[in-house]
């Protein structure tokens, strides 16, 4: 029997102070040794069809400025994605983009249930402990969860250095974007870009923040923005900052 040799869920600062509480689906590219390599390159386990590039770094450096807990997926959205429901015929990809996986081809329903049950809902156990824990703590919570997308997707270029994915409450991702374009007029940002809630791509925001009634928001870096120390620095510090006024814009103006 193959021992794991990590866990499929990381919690960083779970006593953080911050309002804020940051989720990464996507965080890393690690394949357990039970599935070897998928059929894949070392190239291919390495692109952004197996992780989000960057968005873990940009995460713990924003977690960090922040005092803000941090919830990571383990396991390369190739074994199974953390942000599809179970459901989703995109929980576990037999062809992203044009690349195709050989070993999640005419698997077996054994080992999908085993896949959901060792690494999908440890992940999602994990954030709704933490945000129960800090319900009853009376401690509120504003859910993040970050993202990154490749700057050319299927030969067609996306223009937006940052897009943000709102859930059923809007106002929260609103009052981030009007905080960004206040720092930065000239900031494309995609609003619902490059993907929005009608692709089958936001169950980790409605799961846990729509479902819970919470100020919410998803967002989205295109990952040349933040492969490298500056690029991260530069958006983990903006996105503290306009996190921060957007919460402040929201908390209801005390009269008399």
């Amino acid at each position: 029997m193959v021992r794991e040799e990590q866990k499929p869920v990381l919690v960083t600062n779970a006593q953080g102070q911050s309002p804020f509480v940051i989720v990464c689906d996507h965080a890393s590219n690690r394949i357990p040794a039970r599935y070897g390599d998928l059929g894949l390159t070392m190239t291919e386990r390495a692109s952004h069809i197996a992780w989000d590039p960057g968005a873990l770094s940009v995460s713990r450096a924003l977690g960090d400025l922040l005092d803000a807990p941090l919830v990571q997926s383990t396991v390369s959205r190739l074994v199974i994605d953390c942000n599809r429901d179970v459901d989703a015929p995109e929980l576990i990809w037999t062809l992203s983009e044009a690349t195709r996986i050989p070993a999640n081809e005419a698997l077996s329903p054994e080992e999908r249930q085993y896949r959901i049950d060792h690494y999908h809902r440890p992940y999602h156990d994990a954030i709704e402990a933490l945000l129960d824990d800090r319900r009853h703590a009376g401690q509120a919570s504003i859910l993040i969860c970050m993202h990154s997308f490749t700057p050319i997707y299927h030969g067609v270029a996306r223009p937006w250095p940052i897009g943000l994915i709102h859930g059923v409450d809007t106002r929260f991702t609103q009052a981030l974007r009007d905080a960004l374009a206040a720092e930065d007029p000239a900031l494309n940002i995609g609003w619902n870009e490059p993907y929005a809630a009608l692709n089958g791509v936001t169950l980790t925001l409605e799961r846990h923040g729509d479902g819970r009634g919470l100020d919410a928001t998803m967002i989205e870096l295109r990952n040349d923005e933040i492969l490298e120390p500056a690029g991260v620095t530069l958006w983990s510090s903006r996105l503290a900052r306009c996190l921060e006024m957007a919460r402040q814009a929201l908390v209801p103006t005390k009269h008399g």
